[in-house]
This record gives C-alpha cells, structure tokens and sequence, in this order.
C-alpha cells in the first residue's frame, strides 16, 4: 500500500483529535447511553438513539484517522537540508506573473490541505506545478480558467 505524506503538524493535529475522541468523547458517549437505557423503553427512548447515533459516528471517525496515521508518511521538512527547491512541507511565495499578485503556500497532505490558510494539497494543480522548482523559476499552472504564469519568489523551509 502506498505511504501519503503527511507534515508533522498534521500528524498531531490527528493524534490530538484521535486522544480526545478516545478519552473523553468516547466514555461521555458510554455514559449517556447508559443514563439513556435507565428511562426504559428503548424503542421510543429519543436520547437513546440520539446517543447511539453519536457513538456510531465516534467509533467511525477513531477508525478513520488510525487509519490515515497507519498509511501516513510523516515528513519533517525541518530536518531536510534547505536547496531552494519547492519539496512537500515547504512554504512558497509566488508571483503572478501578469497581475504582480503575491501569494503564499504551504505544501502540505490532502488531510491537511486547507485553502483559507494557505494550505495547499500535494496533489492540487499549483503543487504539481511547483515541486522541482527553485527560487526565481517561472511555472505554468493549469488552472480551470486557462494557463496562468507564476514566477516563485521565495521558498522556505518553517
């Protein structure tokens, strides 16, 4: 099975979740359906579904993200000698080259990705277009709206 790459931050942001979901979501769930079960019938006992339907989607999410931690390759990019090269982990500034709009992005996992703060999935068009690439080359990225020029300004290894 293939490895996903995931940053370090990533990767305790989903421990982090996984701990609370674990010790302290899963046993206060326990707790209301026992609470649920003394009030009697069960068939028309709305807390009672209610809980269980909690539970159902606690148990689910635990699955998933020990899941994405086992299949998760965990890449400090901290520990990797900075070239100047665009790597998975890194941080960029780029250019447009036509409107002279700065943007920045952190290359990140498809988990982590997250475009409100500037966290771009690896696998996402600007990503492909920028990994290989050194401070000051030009990239064309393949965007829905047409080919767009960006010039990399700055790379940096945070």
């Amino acid at each position: 099975m293939n490895k996903v790459p995931m940053t370090v931050e990533g990767a305790d942001a989903l421990r982090t979740e996984l701990d609370d979901l674990k010790k302290v979501q899963r046993p206060r769930i326990i707790e209301a359906i026992a609470e649920a079960r003394e009030h009697g019938d069960l068939k028309e006992n709305a807390e009672y579904h209610a809980a269980r339907e909690q539970q159902s989607f606690c148990e689910g999410r635990i699955q998933e993200i020990e899941g994405k931690l086992s299949n998760s390759q965990v890449i400090d990019v901290k520990a990797i000698p900075h070239t100047g090269k665009v790597i998975f982990g890194t941080t960029v500034t780029i250019v447009n080259v036509e409107t002279d709009e700065e943007k920045v992005y952190r290359i990140v996992g498809d988990d982590e990705a997250d475009v409100k703060a500037n966290k771009i999935s690896i696998s996402s068009p600007i990503a492909r277009a920028l990994i290989g690439k050194e401070e000051g080359d030009i990239v064309v990225v393949k965007a829905p709206g047409g080919e767009v020029e960006y010039e990399i300004d700055k790379v940096e290894h945070i």
